[in-house]
């Protein structure tokens, strides 16, 4: 390429190169390798040092420094020259402009390590990081933002007049959309900058899920906090980004904030989701799989169920969620919520204790058990490790785990009764209450042995109950008995309580009165029948065999009296089948009460 004189005027490095060219009388010729930004950066430094007009901005800036110190444009080969200009509007424009800097840092990508080493990117980085982490109203008003001037009240300045137009967010996740466009390692050295700078944990958190769910497909769903809002992208003229997406999760599960939070925690087992889907490294499966189960009584059961992306026959990846509840019971849980303003990853109202946690896991994975007991494929042994991996002291009744057996014998009818037998053992029948013991007795999917071992609990759980509610109530007639007596009482009285089994004990103590009452009455119609038999053979005694056997009724007052031989048998069971049926159908109602399913 030959070149012309007002190149010469303005570079030094073709200076150089043409002094060069002299010594060995050749014409100048030289070849730009690697020069920053291509044909077109050259363009304008060219065009600058021709003399025409050239229009820095906020996409071009970045590369036009480069190529300025690539050849050497100094103000020793002129005032004024194209390092110097391009320098000055880099600084007293694009970093004190939001909108300018996100464009320059977006457009430095061509030119990355040049703008590295000439501490471009860095400058961008903090810049921005300072205008997301400091309150700006330290800075006084008005201050630029997008473009534009804003007053303290938040409405756009036009020469120092208040026009009344509102910005269209005020809010802590306005930067959200805008650093979305920035590629994986940009996006990542940003976070970076905005810890040193101490930002709060819950922006940090929005800001890498909003950038996971607007390049992670499928993610979305499982985002619980709100979108951002599509309000700069329009005046910006981003161009997306192309992020790897194996690169970008492996990438911001490093320096994800170690909080606690409901929605973080739905957040992370999306993550953990897309995870096993791209097939990411072990290292950072295990580091999702430890903070999930680091606050995994925050989890709902719609995002516990993980389906298995490999080629196992069962429906859902139970090794998976195993190993969380593995690092919730191992791991000594340290995290402390999101602040209380942040309204999307707040955690519950108030912390929950480590025995609190415990039950609340245990009634979660009971529920997962169940959901995932249908599964034709799915092994005992699973169900069982799940079921196992909990301490016993996390579950005070059983009946969630009655239920998941229960539904996965439903699930499973060609089980033998030693495996259901051997399922049935992680059930401990003293912890089911009387509906599931009721249930459990007349279930006909349990082995004949598990349901005499119910029957016996049973049995001993109504003595426990009928025991505790006799004497509460014999505390309540005679206030003056002993303290032990009626402390007793109301022992056995919240067991009962607890278990839901009052209902049951008052429709038993109905059922005794009722008993009682037909017992006396039989006893009544016994011994007015054995006057009645006493009558009848003083009167035959008394009288020739030719007396009618309707006069002797009319003077013993009976409307009718049978033969001698039948009166006795005929009587008996007149008078005695009426109360024993009576008996037996109020045991038949009240089994009745018993033989729907259990739920």
């Amino acid at each position: 390429m030959e070149l012309q004189f007002p190149l010469l005027s303005k570079c030094g490095k073709i200076v150089r190169a043409h002094e060069e060219s002299k010594n060995t009388d050749g014409a100048l010729k030289m070849v730009l390798e690697e020069f920053p930004g291509g044909p077109d950066t050259f363009l304008i430094a060219a065009k600058f040092c021709y003399g025409y007009r050239v229009e820095l901005t906020a996409r071009n800036v970045v590369s036009v420094h480069c190529a300025a110190e690539y050849l050497e444009m100094t103000d020793e080969f002129g005032e004024g020259n194209l390092l110097s200009k391009s320098e000055s509007f880099f600084h007293k424009n694009t970093l004190r402009n939001w909108k300018d800097c996100i464009l320059a840092l977006q457009s430095s990508e061509p030119v990355l390590p040049k703008a590295e080493k000439l501490h471009l990117v860095g400058k961008c980085l903090n810049a921005l990081s300072m205008m997301v982490c400091t309150d700006p109203s330290l800075f006084g008003w008005p201050m630029m933002m997008y473009g534009s001037f804003q007053s303290p009240g938040g409405s756009i300045l036009w020469n120092g007049i208040n026009t009344g137009a509102r910005i269209r967010s005020s809010e802590s996740d306005w930067w959200f959309e805008d650093i979305s466009y920035l590629s994986v390692s940009l996006f990542e050295r940003l976070i970076k900058t905005m810890q040193a700078r101490g930002i709060r944990p819950e922006n940090l958190a929005g800001a890498i899920m909003y950038y996971s769910r607007k390049h992670l497909p499928g993610l979305g769903r499982w985002h619980g906090g709100q979108g951002g809002k599509a309000r700069t992208v329009a005046s910006f003229s981003l161009t997306p980004a192309t992020v790897d997406q194996r690169v970008l999760l492996e990438s911001i599960e490093k320096f994800l904030p170690d909080k606690k939070g409901k929605s973080y925690c739905r957040f992370l087992l999306g993550l953990l989701r897309v995870a096993l889907i791209l097939n990411v490294s072990q290292t950072c499966k295990d580091s999702l799989e430890r903070r999930i189960g680091m606050q995994l009584e925050l989890a709902t059961l719609d995002s516990l169920l993980i389906p298995t992306y490999s080629d196992s026959d069962a429906l859902y990846n139970t090794e998976c969620i195993e190993q969380i509840v593995h690092y919730f019971i191992s791991t000594e849980s340290n995290l402390t919520p999101f602040s209380p303003s942040s309204r999307d990853l707040q955690a519950s109202a108030s912390p929950s204790s480590s025995s609190e946690s415990l039950r609340k896991v245990a009634k979660l994975m009971d529920s997962y058990i169940a959901e995932i007991a249908s599964d034709v494929n799915l092994k005992p042994g699973k169900i069982r490790r799940l079921a196992e991996a909990l301490p016993e002291s996390s579950r005070l009744l059983h009946d969630g785990l009655y239920r998941a057996l229960d539904i996965y014998f439903k699930a499973h009818p060609w089980l033998s009764d030693r495996e259901k037998e051997e399922l049935c053992n992680i059930i401990d029948y003293q912890k089911l209450s009387i509906h599931a013991c009721a249930h459990a007795s007349q279930n006909d999917r349990l082995p004949l042995r598990v349901v005499l071992q119910v029957l016996f609990f049973e049995q001993l759980h109504l003595r426990t109950a009928l025991a505790g509610c006799l004497n509460a109530l014999d505390g309540e007639i005679a206030p003056a008995a002993p303290v032990p007596i009626t402390a007793l009482g109301d022992t056995a009285s919240e067991i009962v309580q607890r278990d839901g089994w009052v209902t049951v004990v008052r429709e038993n103590q109905v059922l005794k009165v009722d008993m009682d009452r037909m017992s006396s009455r039989v006893g009544e119609l016994e011994e007015e029948f054995s006057k009645i038999k006493q009558e009848m053979k003083s009167v035959t005694k008394s009288h020739s065999s030719r007396s009618s056997p309707r006069l002797v009724a009319r003077k013993i007052g009976c409307k009718l009296v049978p033969r001698p031989s039948d009166a006795q048998p005929e009587s008996l069971n007149r008078t005695g089948s009426t109360p024993r049926a009576s008996i037996e159908w109020a045991r038949r109602s009240h089994k009745s009460k018993h033989s729907e399913s259990f739920t």
